[in-house]
Formats: C-alpha cells, structure tokens, sequence
C-alpha cells in the first residue's frame, strides 16, 4: 500500500477500476485492518450540489440492500476536495471481461451467474429501489464463484424525487429498456429488460445492441426503440426467459421474483468445469452451482402484472410509437450514412418502418423550407424560457402528455442563446444547440432534436431528443 491517506484513515493501493462516474481503488482501512475498495467520486471543479446529492444517493442506497450478493458499502467520506465511497472489496472479476475473455456461455453454465445477479435485483427492487443501469460490467464476480451487483451510481428509490436532469437518459444505451431509451424513468420493468440484455449477452457472446462510438449512440436507441428485440435461436432453456424479460411491453415482463422462481427451477445444470476457469490473476475457482430442487422443466414465466392483449409471449408489443418518432428520423439517417457494423445479428433483417419502406410510393407532402424551420426552433427556445405555458402550448396533444416535468424544467432556464441551428425539411425534424443559465445548476450546453408536424401555417412539436 502507497502513504497516500484517506481521511487519515485508509491506504489507498492500486487503481482496479475506472468508469464514467470515477475510479476505483484498492485500499486498506487501517483502524479495523482490512481490504476495502475505495471509489473516487467524480466531483468537477465547479460541481453543483447535485452532483453531491447523487454521490450520498450512491451511498445509502446501496447501503440499504443488505444482501451477499451486493456489494457492501462501509462508509462514505469527504477528503479535502473528493469525496469517496467505501465499500466491499471483491477479488476477482466481471462479468463483461469474463465473457471477453472466454467467449459464449451456454445455457446452462450462465444460469448460476444470472440466479445470484437476479436474486441481488430483486432483493433491490422489494425496497423500491431500482438500479437503472444493470450490465455485465456492474456484476463482478469473486474468485469462488460468488456474484455481486456493484455501482448503485444512479440507482433511484422509487419513493423519492428523482434526481435525473430533464432530457437526461441515465444508463448505458446499450442496454436501456425501450421506454427509457425514448426518454422515460427507470422502472423495476427497466431494470428486468436490462437483465435480459445481459442473459443475451453471455449466451452470445455480446450485447444485443453494441454502441462504437458517440455518433452509433442515437443509432443504438433508435433500434432499441424502433426495431424487434433480437432473439437467440440457441439459447436453450433461457430462450423463453430472455424473450419475456426483453418484451418491448413493460407490462408484460415479468417481475425480477419472477425471474429468480425461473432459474431456481430450472433442468439440471453441472458447474462450470474446472477446466474453463474466471480469468483473472490467479483465478481457479469456478462459477458456483445452485443445489436446490430441479422439476422436470422450468415452469412457465408469469407476466408482471394482467394484460388484456395476446399472451404469446413471442409477441412483439408496439408500444410508445408517437414517442420514438424522432428517434426513428434520426437512426434512419444515420444507418443510410453507412454506419451499420455494430448491428447485432437477428433471426431476420429487419425492415425500416417509414414511409414507402414497403415498396410503395410515400405520400407527398407540402414540406417546408430550412429556414421556416431554423427560424420556428428559435422562437420556440425563446418563447418557453420566457413563458412555459406558451411553449408548452407548442407540442402537440400527445407529446404534452408525454412530458409531464415540462414546465419544471422550463421554468428554471434563463438566457438562452442558440449557438448552432440546421433543419432537414424532408424529415421534419430541426437540431439547435444553445447556452442556457439553469436556477441551481449554473451554465449548460446541451444540443436538442425535435421532430415537428404541419398545424395550419405554423408547426407544432411532436418529439424531442437531447443529445447533450
């Protein structure tokens, strides 16, 4: 250990870990003589007290779960300028470089991983807590076996007033539930697709939808959104597991209890072989196999809660189309770019749903003219700083149902200034970037899309993507 201290108390070691919201080091707490991992938060210069309201958030969320499969947190200290969370130290791994390492796992190896992250999941969500960003990277794994949900960084209790900025999607997009992706709350539904992105992922071998940079992002949402989830044709016992978790109705998907009932009785599994040990440094122990009953077949997956439509559960619900229209505009736009490496492989190509996609002639329309457009975006900014009722009288019905903190976010805003404006007249859609003061948080930059329709000889918004 390094003569580095932290609040005079621990050790700091080497760094074992870095992510978006800080790094990770190996520590050791010198008054009770142990290894703990200490996690930097990432706190700017200039940070505002959100920043620090979501960092104590961290805290005493995770702390609230007390479960063996949840990393435990110890402490969370202030040290000069950082501040730090203390938690559990696991040697071993995770999950996402496992399967770098190794490759696919099959159905029957993945189960044990998935059984001890989904009983973790589902220990969070009976106290209303939801983790908003469940992956393969956030469930590590120990040198025996065990696994742990780590990084509770923008977990919500659902009780509590939510913490995310208006326009902010929180989570990595790889593996947003299609309503989040489109701009709405995590859920414990959230969350359960989330889990089935990450049975996809290790019984393929990767993400269902992979991201490769910021210009794939909008790219990777619109096929969230937009497309069929894709399917596995080999994925064994799981299959039915995975489509229920990854149905794009969050009514339909079943609850993480639901989930942890299924893979405890699941068909009889042996242990991940000897021979195929973690990778990590001088990792031999093997993935732990559940000892618990096994019927003759997994039992059926209950829905979350009633639905009144179809329960085959190879159904593909359209759900949310008004809200994904812009994000559809965009994702087409980009793919027509040529940007289509990072397309995960599916049982059939999928179609894109615009006009005309089927061969036939799309409809004309009297399109309007770049600078009726540029020009209709820059008063809108105007009008809502200064009047939020007269901007929210700008969106159309169903996208004035659909944005219920309008007038919230609109109300804290001052001094706009657009720095940047372009319109695409053929997709109705306008992209401004501007400057904003916002009451408690300082100076924000942030680049916007809305998708617009014709009303009368003006427009009216119908969507809106932030992609700042």
């Amino acid at each position: 250990m390094s003569s580095i201290r932290v609040a005079d108390r621990y050790a700091l070691g080497r760094e074992i870990g870095r992510g978006a919201s800080g790094a990770v080091w190996e520590a050791r707490d010198e008054v009770l003589g142990r290894v703990v991992a200490l996690k930097r938060i990432g706190l700017p210069a200039g940070a505002s007290s959100y920043d620090l309201e979501r960092a104590e958030r961290e805290a005493r969320l995770a702390a609230r779960v007390n479960h063996p499969n949840v990393i435990a947190v110890y402490d969370f200290v202030a040290d000069r300028d950082h501040h730090w969370l203390v938690t559990e130290y696991v040697d071993g791994t995770d999950l996402a470089s496992v399967i770098r390492e190794r490759g696919r796992f099959s159905a029957d190896e993945a189960a044990p991983l998935l059984l001890q992250a989904a009983e973790a999941l589902a220990a969070a969500h009976r106290l209303d807590i939801v983790h908003r960003d469940v992956k393969p990277s956030n469930i590590l794994i120990a040198r025996d076996g065990q696994v742990k949900l780590s990084d509770f960084g923008i977990a919500r209790a659902i009780a509590d007033a939510s913490l995310t900025q208006t326009g902010l999607v929180t989570g990595s997009p790889a593996y947003l539930a299609p309503e989040v992706a489109t701009g709405g709350s995590g859920t414990p539904a959230s969350d359960v697709w989330a889990f089935g992105t990450t049975i996809f992922h290790l019984l393929a071998g990767q993400p269902p939808y992979a991201t490769t940079g910021d210009s794939a992002v909008l790219g990777t949402l619109y096929r969230i959104a937009h497309d069929p989830p894709p399917r596995l044709a080999d994925a064994g016992w799981l299959g039915p597991l995975l489509e229920a978790t990854m149905d794009k109705d969050p009514a339909r998907r079943p609850t993480m209890d639901d989930v942890v009932t299924y893979l405890r009785a699941r068909p009889a599994m042996p242990p991940i072989a000897a021979s195929q040990p973690l990778p990590g440094p001088g990792t031999t122990a093997t993935a732990t196999a559940a000892m618990l009953p096994v019927p003759p077949a997994p039992p059926a997956i209950p829905a979350a809660r009633p639905s009144t439509r179809s329960a085959d559960p190879l159904r593909i619900a359209a759900i949310g189309v008004a809200a994904v229209i812009v994000l559809a505009v965009i994702g087409v736009l980009l793919l027509n770019a040529g940007d289509d490496t990072d397309r995960s492989a599916t049982p059939e190509d999928s179609t894109s749903q615009t006009d005309g996609a089927d061969g036939s002639d799309a409809p004309t329309q009297d399109l309007p003219t770049t600078e009726e457009l540029e020009a209709f975006a820059t008063t809108y900014v105007e009008t809502a700083a200064d009047d939020p009722a007269a901007g929210f009288a700008l969106l159309t019905p169903s996208y004035q149902q659909r944005s219920p903190g309008y007038a919230e976010f609109w109300g804290t805003i001052k001094k706009p200034e657009i720095l940047d404006v372009s319109a695409d007249p053929a997709g109705m859609t306008v992209t401004y970037t501007y400057r904003y003061q916002q009451k408690k948080v300082g100076n924000r930059e942030e680049t916007v899309t809305l998708r617009v329709v014709r009303e009368g000889d003006g427009f009216l918004i119908d969507d809106a993507v932030s992609s700042g």
